[in-house]
């Protein structure tokens, strides 16, 4: 299939639709070992002990942020001149969950008996590194990671912040990083597991060369025969990471970056995982200025978007952990 060509306007018309049943079958092409060698490699790559936590908007200036992550409390906040900070997440003193706390002109303090934290070493409570690129936060858990410390996480490029609209999904499911990745490595259910969003989806090229990328021709789906075709390439930079870019049609440069964080175990021992997904969506066409104007309601739409795929998406990452867990996966 030719590459899709970016036309005068950002809408085609599907000219020879296909029914859904009728679409080629594609588990010949989706063989599971190339799945599984994509992963493995992935696995190969450092992270450098950085975790994605959730979106920077999320992170206010009276509110602190907590999560579990890798089955340690964290808090992240911010400081009087906007600056992230972050640490453990229960109160050196007695426990408290500090993210119930309220900040104070960048100081976080504790609801329970009145102990400040302006993010340095304080009482026993140490801080952890963390980092906020713009449109996500992470933490560093050196004793979760296990690898070599990075200075900072390896955030994917993306395009220009100021030139584009960027939506953060968080969503959580019972599985592991793992199989939230190797879903993300499975470009091929798309038009068959998301046939609302996805139509004439095929898979150009597989892993190959420096990049290890899947390249993909696919339409997305606006309403009845209109679609926007797009190449796109999925690639995964780190062992909880894989990003969806954008490479010809519209909204070239465009990214999904999909960040699989473990949570912990729940109460009856199965694991958490957090999917953090990070949209940032950019194009050069002079209308696209009018939707970043536009860019806090589009936000609550590209999260629902994101938050429909991941409906289905998450039902196949922990199908897949609960077949692995009893043995039965073919993969």
């Amino acid at each position: 299939m030719d590459a899709p060509r970016r036309g005068r306007y950002p809408l085609s018309l599907r000219r020879r639709p296909v029914a859904w049943e009728r679409q080629r079958p594609t588990w010949r092409d989706a063989a599971p070992g190339i799945i599984a060698g994509a992963l493995e490699r992935a696995k190969a790559r450092p992270s450098g002990n950085w975790y994605a936590v959730g979106a920077s908007r999320q992170v206010g200036r009276d509110r602190p942020l907590g999560r579990t992550v890798a089955g340690t409390e964290v808090v992240l906040w911010r400081a009087a001149d906007g600056r992230l900070r972050g640490g453990p997440g229960a109160c050196p003193h007695l426990g408290a969950p500090l993210k119930d706390s309220p900040v104070r002109c960048g100081t976080l303090v504790c609801h329970w008996h009145g102990l400040a934290l302006d993010g340095g070493p304080f009482a026993g409570w140490e801080p952890y590194p963390v980092y906020d690129d713009g449109v996500l936060v992470w933490v560093r858990l050196d004793h979760a990671g296990g690898e070599e410390p990075l200075d900072r996480p390896r955030v994917p490029e993306r395009p220009d912040a100021a030139a584009a609209v960027a939506a953060v999904h968080t969503g959580v499911g019972r599985c592991e990083p793992d199989d939230v990745v190797a879903n993300r490595l499975d470009p091929w259910h798309g038009a068959w597991f998301h046939p609302y969003s996805f139509v004439d989806l095929t898979v150009t090229d597989g892993p190959a060369g420096p990049s290890d990328a899947f390249t993909v021709d696919v339409s997305f789906k606006v309403a009845g025969r209109l679609v926007v075709p797009v190449r796109a390439e999925f690639t995964a930079p780190g062992p909880r990471t894989v990003v969806m870019r954008i490479t010809e049609g519209e909204g070239a440069g465009s990214v999904v970056e999909t960040h699989a964080t473990p949570l912990g175990t729940d109460a009856s021992g199965r694991p958490r995982t957090a999917v953090v997904e990070a949209v940032v969506a950019a194009s050069d066409r002079p209308g696209f200025a009018v939707a970043r104007a536009a860019a806090p309601l589009l936000r609550p739409l590209m999260r629902a978007t994101a938050g429909r795929l991941w409906r289905d998406d998450m039902a196949y990452a922990e199908r897949r952990w609960e077949l692995r867990r009893a043995g039965r996966f073919p993969g």
